[in-house]
């Protein structure tokens, strides 16, 4: 019997392989290379955190990894096992689930789905992929048949660059959003490396050529291609002669592997991977007030990171302008207020002038402009820089001084210094209109007490008020009887009024009772007479 079960046992098992053989070959971690066929969540590799395909050195790993914001939601990442940073990610801005899938199909096509959607697919060119191999480099690399490369991650970098990795004219990195959604790009156009804030227009605030701590090798050459050596960031044309050199770290250790990443905060920071992701001191740019936004829009940055609002928008709600939009249509009357003076801009020594012309010219042709939120003017020149967008402004220091004004909605407060009263005349009907409604409520008021007070001084008192104390006397047998009275009217004959007259002029007097002895008077006593029974 014991045979038998055992026997059982087995056949169960086996069946249960043969009609799942997807997640137990899914569970097994993979070396280097994956084959079509190949598909699991993170539930199928969750004894490896997530990591499916890990490189030969073991430095290196491909599958799921958790977002920083939420722990149930997953990226498909590359991932250096040593310091546990991504050098790459598939799917950024739309992670998925536990239940979610990688799939390597039998036709070749490489994707991440989230339920019945596609989330992330290779574009191998219609190309079918004959295997996925996770490089030593930190390369992921897809295979066609003859073995060439069909796509990798070195040519599709996020928003990180590895020692060796090329980084191209075309190619771009990305950072994450700040809390503002404003995004920070590096891309290398017209022989220059750039790095720009995401507006829609975007606005350069770095580059290789205006970098004053460019060492240069063989200048006079368009920049072409970027490469981590080293303990630097080097430079070369399109025919990879070395142009120049950023160094970033005191390290000598030329086989170190070092990160560049762009980060949310607009740096560019360096890492070694070596020595567990331990940051460089020197970062890109070297002034933490030349990014775009170190501060909030408006606000002016000066020193170690230092914000306070401009002196021109003091006044005004939290430093705002109160304008999102002055071309979505809207009346709003608005107006240019001198944002103070000693200021400058990340991006002016980037950009050529929109206009050379005066103060007034300027002022005009944003003032005309309805995408013009900013202008900055520069007198000794007559260079006119309009922005449709505008970040943190910098104090000018030892730089060249612009004057700088914002566009404003008129009437958001009292401290404006140029531009007219529009405000408070259309401000002023509201505050009528406010007054005249609160002095109506207050008479109505006033009217309904006076009514209620009235309305309560004309009702009759009850004179049969009894107290708690008489209810009880009169409960008890043998008591005496307490009656009250009221005063009779007076008679229609002649003898009645005078009896009535006579009678309370003996006991009322000055409006007082004249106590127990006017009981004895004659005119009590006649008139007691008088009116007794008949």
């Amino acid at each position: 019997m014991e045979q038998w079960g055992f026997v059982r046992f087995m056949g169960s098992i086996s069946l249960l392989v043969l009609l799942f053989p997807g997640p137990c070959k899914g569970g097994i971690q993979s070396v280097r290379t994956i084959h079509p066929g190949f598909q699991g969540s993170q539930m199928t590799w969750i004894n490896y955190d997530g990591l499916f395909l890990i490189s030969n050195n073991s430095d290196f790993a491909f599958g799921f990894s958790t977002t920083e914001e939420d722990v149930t939601r997953f990226l498909l990442n590359i991932v250096h096992l040593g310091s546990s940073k991504v050098i790459w990610s598939a799917n950024r801005g739309s992670p998925v689930s536990n239940s979610d899938n990688f799939i390597f199909g039998e036709d070749g096509k490489v994707s991440l789905q989230k339920g019945e959607d596609v989330v992330w697919a290779a574009d191998t060119g219609g190309k079918r992929v004959s295997a996925i191999e996770m490089l030593d480099s930190g390369n992921l690399v897809l295979l066609g048949n003859d073995t060439t490369v069909l796509w990798q991650s070195f040519s599709h970098p996020t928003n990180t660059l590895i020692s060796n990795q090329d980084f191209v004219d075309g190619m771009k990195l990305v950072s994450d959003p700040n809390p503002n959604n404003l995004t920070h790009i590096l891309e290398i156009k017209s022989g220059d490396m750039i790095l720009y804030a995401g507006f829609q227009t975007p606005q350069p605030y770095w580059s290789v050529q205006k970098e004053s701590r460019i060492i240069i090798n063989q200048g006079g050459e368009n920049v072409d291609v970027a490469s981590l050596r080293g303990n630097s960031w080097r430079f070369y044309d399109g025919n990879k002669v070395f142009l120049s050199q950023f160094i970033f770290s005191d390290s000598v250790d030329a086989n170190a592997t070092w990160i560049a990443v762009l980060g949310s905060d607009g740096f560019i920071t360096f890492y070694n991977l070596d020595e567990n992701g331990s940051a460089s001191q020197k970062k890109i740019p070297s002034d933490p007030c030349s990014r775009p936004e170190p501060c909030e829009a408006h606000y002016v940055c000066s020193g170690n990171n230092v914000c306070q609002c401009p002196s021109g928008l003091r006044t005004r709600s939290n430093c705002q302008t109160g304008i999102v939009s002055t071309c979505d249509g809207s009346h709003d009357s608005t107006e240019l207020v001198s944002a103070g003076d000693g200021l400058t801009y990340f991006s002016l020594v980037f950009l050529p002038p929109s206009s050379k012309t005066n103060l007034e010219g300027c002022k005009s042709a944003c003032q005309s402009n309805c995408s013009c939120l900013a202008f900055f003017f520069q007198n000794s020149s007559g260079n006119c820089f309009q922005f449709s967008n505008i970040g943190s402004f910098q104090n000018s220091d030892a730089g060249p001084s612009f004057m700088a004004y914002i566009k404003v909605l008129s009437g958001g407060g009292s401290g404006s210094n140029a531009g007219g009263d529009g405000g408070s005349k259309k401000s002023f009907p509201v505050v009528v209109i406010i007054v005249i409604a609160t002095l109506i409520a207050i008479c109505g008021l006033l009217y309904v007490a006076f009514r209620y007070h009235r309305r309560k001084k004309k009702m009759p008192e009850s004179p049969l008020e009894t107290s708690e104390e008489d209810n009880f006397l009169e409960t008890l047998s043998g008591m005496p009887i307490r009656f009250s009275y009221l005063p009779l009217p007076p008679t229609s004959s002649p003898l009645g009024s005078r009896l009535y007259s006579s009678f309370f002029k003996s006991i009322s007097g000055e409006g007082t009772s004249s106590g127990p002895s006017d009981c004895n008077s004659d005119a009590y006593l006649s008139s007691v007479q008088l009116s007794g029974p008949r």
